[in-house]
């Protein structure tokens, strides 16, 4: 894996430049390569649910962006075709995440890929996610 380029030739630099969403909620790439992203969130006030832990949307979305940066680093504009995630541990207020992705396969226009969410050694979501590459007019259409 390589440090972020900042290239935004790139395409998961030009992706995750494009990602208000993500760069929003503070959510940084640390790494990423062929197949693979790290990514880094740290939980904070506005995260947190009425049980004191982060909600899980926000740990779905940070595994989904690692998802994209990890399926997106081939070249061609892909987009999820779906996603499920499994809560492990709860995660709170001031913990620093990591998204590791994966990819597992590839196959046509179709991908499959791991992401886990981590505190530390500790595993806090286990995300899979399926990937699908979009033609060059659906691309187009999307942005």
């Amino acid at each position: 894996m390589t440090q972020p380029t900042k290239d935004a030739s790139h395409p998961v630099e030009a992706m995750f430049t494009a990602d208000e969403a993500s760069r929003g909620l503070g959510i940084e790439i640390l790494e990423h390569g062929e197949g693979t992203a790290v990514l880094r969130m740290t939980v904070t006030a506005s995260m947190v649910n009425g049980h004191g832990i982060a909600h899980g949307g926000y740990l779905f979305l940070l595994a989904d962006t690692a998802f994209a940066c990890a399926c997106n680093s081939h070249g061609p504009v892909t987009v999820a075709a779906g996603a499920d995630i499994d809560f492990v541990a709860p995660a709170r207020r001031g913990d620093v995440l990591l998204a590791r992705a994966r990819e597992r396969t590839r196959f046509g226009r179709s991908g499959i890929y791991d992401v886990s969410v981590v505190r530390g050694d500790e595993v806090i979501a286990e995300f899979r996610g399926r990937s699908r590459t979009v033609r060059s007019t659906q691309a187009r259409e999307a942005r």
